[in-house]
């Protein structure tokens, strides 16, 4: 479906990353993993991007999409949005989605790639699921991590929960892992990979390596779920 409705809250989620929440239409349904196409008017001109919701099914009054601030064009016009401003919303799109087909899932995120996988995370800690969730989330710096809070609460409401964060270019106060999501750390921190359908978001260079290595791990393609995002 197409809908227009304004921005009724804008969340600065970090230094350049920002949420963009609008009243969610009755029936408007998705499935948590799903993107949507966002279009704004620039002059005459009328641009169209895909997000992927940072929202959950679960949640009625609202959607929302999480943007990195990269200065390009069109993500110089979301920075410039106010709430009241108006977008038009197409969707749902997408087959990176979960409703709980899976006993074991592995989420592996890189950067703005953990949107729809705190989508998933939201959904089955609010549907009370059994599923088994590990979220390994790779980020450059402190500075670049996401939905921290949030995630904290939902490991809190969801025993079946595990977040791990690994960081390519942490400060010197950074205690845990700095590695890149690679083999030893997939054995390390995912003993029981094989047991597990795998979902990968990310920039593309993140995805492709992603892929490679999971298949290297003889991980079925059936089991491998991903999503690139480009930046714009």
């Amino acid at each position: 479906m197409e809908f227009e409705e304004p921005v009724t809250e804008i969340i600065k989620r970090t230094y350049n990353v920002k949420s963009f929440r609008f009243k969610r239409p009755d029936d408007f349904d998705y499935k948590a993993g799903q993107y949507v196409i966002i279009k704004l008017f620039n002059g005459e001109k009328k641009i169209g991007k895909p997000f992927t919701l940072s929202s959950s099914p679960t949640e009625k009054d609202h959607i929302e999409f999480t943007k990195k601030l990269t200065g390009h064009e069109f993500s110089n016009m979301l920075d410039a949005m106010v709430p009241g401003d108006e977008a038009i919303i197409k969707g749902p799109f997408g087959k990176l989605t979960f409703e709980g087909e899976h006993d074991k899932i592995a989420l592996l995120s890189g950067g703005i790639g953990i949107t729809p996988m705190i989508s998933i995370c939201k959904y089955c800690t609010d549907m009370k699921l059994d599923t088994d969730i590990m979220l390994i989330c790779s980020d450059k710096t402190e500075e670049d991590m996401i939905f921290t809070e949030e995630l904290g609460e939902m490991q809190k409401q969801n025993p079946n929960l595990k977040v791990f964060n690994t960081l390519t270019r942490a400060s010197e106060n950074w205690t845990g892992c700095r590695e890149r999501i690679c083999e030893n750390l997939i054995l390390r921190e995912l003993p029981d990979y094989s047991e597990r359908t795998f979902y990968v978001c990310g920039p593309p260079p993140m995805v492709d390596a992603m892929v490679e290595l999971l298949q290297a791990m003889k991980i079925p393609d059936s089991e491998i779920n991903k999503e690139s995002l480009i930046g714009y």
